[in-house]
C-alpha cells in the first residue's frame, strides 16, 4: 500500500509534463500543416542534387 503513496503523485507529475509538451507543442504550430510533409516526400524530383 506504500507505493500507492509514491506512484499516485509520479503518474500525476507525468500526466502534468505530457499535457504541458503538448500544449508546447499545440502552441509552436507543430500540428498546423499534417498534410504538407505528406505531398512534399511523393512529389518526383529528377533533379541532382549538387551537380
Amino acid at each position: 500500500m506504500e507505493i500507492v503513496y509514491l506512484l499516485v503523485p509520479l503518474s500525476l507529475a507525468l500526466v502534468f509534463l505530457i499535457g504541458a509538451v503538448f500544449w508546447w507543442a499545440i502552441r509552436r504550430g507543430q500540428f498546423d500543416d499534417l498534410e504538407g510533409p505528406a505531398h512534399r516526400i511523393l512529389m518526383d524530383d529528377d533533379r541532382t542534387r549538387g551537380g
